[in-house]
């Protein structure tokens, strides 16, 4: 269904709108961390460090291909926003032929260099062979990754977040059953792993492909949509691509922590990727209220409505502080308990050395989710360049504390690298956004008298050079 968020009240439509993607993104977890749970307690603690050492290389995937096609999804969200149908249907062509290309791109590049890359990570040689085979058949399958972003993008570019969420649903059910029987009634090991989300995320693709061609009368695509046209491919690109490479800096950080982790084992890899994952489902909801954001600023910056993405913004940010401290409370208080659930036996070691970092990085949850209210929103009003500078900054910060404090503090310095990047990128999106509010709220100012000038008759040229209209004063 179809939403307009350029009317109503913006703090009930954003949340009304995140709990879809919150619902959403928790079952997106579930994808990995039923697949980590499965392959931990069927295989091992190796099969479970093999899984989680070149777990970022897939991240990467997840995370480019993410940002990628949500920044071609943010010039849909303004076409729909702006009332312009043919504008839709054409940023889907465009999409599309960006995506695929970009799919093509990525999978080349790590078929050839997936060997050295994991070399490089510093991973095991005892994990080493199920490290690949779990990561290259992942890799053979980003076409779909990348296909189910991009589909459900459109979805919600155009108001409907909640369908995406029922195939979802289906899909992760369904990666579960088959993890269980290509793991363990097969007997395929941690491949049956990696083959079990690729056909999940396959259903996942085609039921999108049949809702849109059914429901969505606006993206009926024709003959001529298909026209390429640089400058609107361009305009696609000038946010996809920085929004991309935003993620893939972040990437790049997880990759060098990673890497700096498999220098510590086995068991500290195990542990550490356990408590990672624990950390992305519970951090999952200031993530979904972050993506609300970006498509509604992205309608209401393409409708004029600037003063409502302003409030918008400041409810949701006090929002997610407050959830930031209760959900670091709860993963302070009940952390050992979730770590224990990724173990086939009891490991004393395994779920302290995990512990250890949760205790950790609870501290720095509020920034954690400030940089994702700031930084959605800037990149819905296609500002991308700010957040492009955060995700800099905190690769930077990241990877410098990774290194240096791992090298003096052992893996305790490790457990800082990335809140203290979370601290550094929220002060650079924050500072970012309010001076961009200022900036248009000059701007609009500016427009205003000129607006007013020409209804007196004053500067009747230069003013009707400018089309001004009270549209332009909002």
């Amino acid at each position: 269904m179809i939403k307009d968020l350029t009317v109503g009240n913006p703090i009930s439509l954003i949340i009304r709108f995140s709990i879809p993607l919150l619902i959403g993104n928790l079952f997106q977890q579930l994808y990995n961390i039923s697949d980590i749970i499965i392959v931990g307690r069927i295989l091992g603690v190796n099969a479970l460090a093999a899984a989680g050492a070149s777990a970022p290389i897939f991240f990467t995937m997840l995370l480019v291909s993410f940002g990628f096609t949500g920044g071609l999804c943010v010039i849909t969200a303004q076409r729909f926003g702006a009332k312009d149908e043919i504008g839709v249907r054409r940023s889907v062509t465009h999409s599309m032929v960006a995506s695929a290309v970009l799919c093509f791109i990525i999978t080349a590049i790590l078929c050839l260099f997936m060997h050295s890359i994991l070399r490089e990570m510093n991973v095991p040689e005892a994990i080493m062979a199920d490290a690949y085979r779990f990561i290259i058949t992942l890799t053979l399958g980003l076409v779909l990754i990348v296909g189910y972003n991009l589909l459900s993008g459109f979805i919600r570019a155009l108001g409907d977040s909640k369908t995406p969420l029922y195939f979802l649903i289906f899909s992760s059910i369904l990666n579960i059953f088959l993890n269980l029987l290509f793991i363990y009634v097969m007997g395929m090991g941690i491949i049956g792993s990696a083959l079990g989300t690729l056909v999940a995320m396959t259903i996942s693709v085609i039921c999108c492909i049949i809702y849109i061609s059914k429901r969505f009368p606006i993206l009926k695509l024709k003959k001529e949509d298909w026209k390429l046209n640089w400058e609107f491919m361009k305009m696609h690109l000038d946010v996809a691509i920085p929004m991309s490479l935003q993620f893939s800096v972040i990437a790049i950080g997880l990759l060098i922590i990673q890497s700096v982790c498999n220098s510590f084992g086995e068991n500290t890899i195990a542990a550490f990727t356990s408590a990672l994952r624990m950390e992305q489902l519970a951090t999952q909801p200031m993530m979904a209220l972050g993506l609300a954001l970006a498509t509604y600023s992205a309608q209401n910056y393409g409708a004029g409505e600037i003063s409502r993405i302003k409030e918008g913004v400041n409810k949701s940010s006090v929002i997610s502080i407050l959830f930031g401290i209760f959900i670091a409370l709860v993963m302070r208080f009940y952390g050992e308990n979730f770590i224990d659930i990724f173990l086939n036996e009891k490991n004393e070691e395994v779920i302290q050395i995990g512990h250890d970092y949760l205790n950790i990085s609870t501290m720095f949850y509020v920034f954690l989710g400030q940089i994702f209210i700031f930084r959605n929103t800037l990149q819905g009003m296609g500002r991308t360049i700010i957040p492009l500078i955060a995700c800099i900054v905190e690769l930077v910060v990241r990877s410098f504390a990774a290194v240096y404090l791992a090298k003096h503090m052992g893996y305790l310095g490790l457990c800082y690298a990335s809140p203290i990047a979370w601290f550094g990128a929220a002060l650079v999106v924050a500072i970012g956004y309010y001076s961009t509010m200022k900036q248009m709220d000059k701007k609009r100012m500016h427009n205003k008298w000129k607006w007013l000038g020409h209804k007196l008759g004053l500067h009747h040229t230069q003013c009707a050079s400018h089309h001004i209209t009270p549209d332009n004063i909002k």
